[in-house]
């Protein structure tokens, strides 16, 4: 197993974006990470719903391990395996959250090789 890059998710604004970032990053270049307080800076913290969503798109682009991955959770580890191309097909709950999706795993998606469609 390769080492994990570990990631504290109250840095910055403490929101997402850093974990929509190291998703898709981690999507792209193959290289997995540990997130540990994640969106402490926010008032309800850890995962919520939409964040939820990002995570396992990205991790269906890449077949990654996942850990963590409920709601609430202030801790999150993402193995990623290669890019895989294919048809995906992600439930996002809140007409907000599409673009946030997107942004995670559009970029990475793009790396596949080969096409790629989601609905």
């Amino acid at each position: 197993m390769a080492r994990l890059i570990p990631i504290d998710g109250s840095e910055g604004e403490g929101g997402g974006q850093i974990l929509r970032t190291a998703l898709c990053l981690a999507s792209v270049t193959g290289q997995g990470f540990q997130m540990t307080r994640v969106r402490a800076g926010r008032m309800r913290p850890g995962l919520r719903p939409q964040h939820l969503v990002a995570l396992r798109a990205a991790a269906m682009a890449c077949g990654a391990r996942v850990g963590g991955a409920f709601e609430g959770s202030p801790d999150i580890r993402f193995e990623p395996g290669p890019l895989v191309p294919g048809q995906f097909r992600f439930e996002i709950a809140t007409p907000g959250a599409v673009t946030l999706v997107l942004q995670t795993v559009l970029p990475a998606l793009s790396m596949a090789g080969a096409p790629a469609r989601w609905r």
